[in-house]
């Protein structure tokens, strides 16, 4: 049973994490590492309120929950880490591979859970799209189109969005760290990426200095006498019709997923509509849920987690990768992540 937890940053998406655990495990004593210049914490359920790693390591704390501003991460996760803490480290796992790989040999070293957190993968309606895919539902896949957007003042409401770490480089903002669960999940769902082909910009007259939007082309690792899976995916936080899917053209008909609505279609092969074959009209915390209590179900067996800091690592270089091919107008190999 966890004990003593610490949470690292009590934004939008610690607060969240607070909240889930308490639910999980009432009894947990919560130890936040903030700012000083943070408001009251009695009213988000914090036992313990420090402003160091070293004054947080004296309450012994079993786990901690990186939350702070990506760019930040592994400064604070690789002495964790160190100290033998399993780490849930919010997404990206950081800004840049520079140092993730001595945060993975840190948690390997001391035995320690370092899982991202990426919880689309614990979206049910995801799984579902994943498993009818294996099943080969609509015959081996040819092509994908995935694209995810949604207006970034709307993003936290009651919340400048100037003011947040969506649009301010310093901090990993833009959209293709702030949205990188696309990458994430399309890894998980067709396999490695062999090679990245990318634009990307700020577009609109939003008060950022990051990129709204962002276009790939991704080529995946060709599985055995099967034709190569090329995938577009388009992400932004400019449009206002709030959006997150992914179509997969098969042979024998496509199949959609759409995070919005919860729910997979299909259609098949000589149809002449779509058909919806799953929905899940869940609440917005169930991902987070299940995340949760997969990541204690690693704590408690050793089990290693389903997104690993490998993952983390294997998705910041896509978008690196992403970032080179902007540079230079070209496609970018990327390299297998040990």
């Amino acid at each position: 049973m966890l004990e003593r937890l610490l949470v690292v940053g009590l934004g939008s998406i610690g607060l969240r994490h607070v909240r889930i655990v308490r639910e999980l495990v009432p009894s947990v004593q919560i130890i936040a590492l903030r700012h000083r210049d943070h408001p009251d914490t009695n009213s988000v359920s914090i036992d313990h309120c420090v402003t160091s790693v070293s004054e947080a390591l004296k309450f012994l704390p079993q786990a901690a929950v990186i939350a702070n501003p990506a760019s930040h991460h592994l400064e604070v996760a690789v002495p964790l880490a160190r100290a033998g803490l399993h780490l849930l480290v919010e997404k990206p796992i950081s800004i840049s591979a520079k140092g993730v790989s001595e945060l993975i040999e840190a948690c390997a070293t001391q035995s320690c859970t370092l899982m991202t957190g990426y919880n689309l993968r614990f979206s049910l309606s995801l799984q579902r799209f994943r498993e009818l895919l294996q099943e080969n539902r609509v015959g081996s896949v040819l092509s994908v189109r995935a694209e995810v957007g949604q207006f970034l003042p709307s993003w936290r409401p009651g919340a400048d969005y100037r003011e947040t770490v969506s649009a301010k480089a310093a901090l990993g903002g833009g959209v293709l760290l702030e949205l990188s669960h696309e990458i994430d999940y399309l890894r998980w769902l067709f396999g490695e990426i062999e090679w990245v082909c990318a634009f990307q910009g700020k577009q609109s007259s939003l008060e950022i200095d990051v990129e709204d939007t962002a276009h790939l082309f991704l080529r995946f690792v060709p599985k055995s006498g099967a034709a190569p899976i090329i995938a577009t995916l388009s992400m932004d936080c400019i449009r206002h019709d709030t959006t997150r899917t992914c179509t997969a053209i098969g042979e024998r008909g496509s199949m959609r997923w759409d995070a919005v609505t919860g729910s997979v279609e299909i259609f098949e092969q000589g149809g002449t509509a779509w058909e919806t074959v799953f929905r899940h009209e869940g609440q917005r915390d169930d991902s987070y849920v299940a995340e949760w209590r997969h990541f204690l179900s690693c704590i408690s067996d050793g089990t290693p987690p389903v997104v690993s800091g490998h993952d983390g690592l294997s998705v910041i270089r896509v978008i690196e990768g992403a970032r080179q091919s902007v540079k230079i107008g070209s496609t970018v190999q990327m390299k297998a992540t040990g």
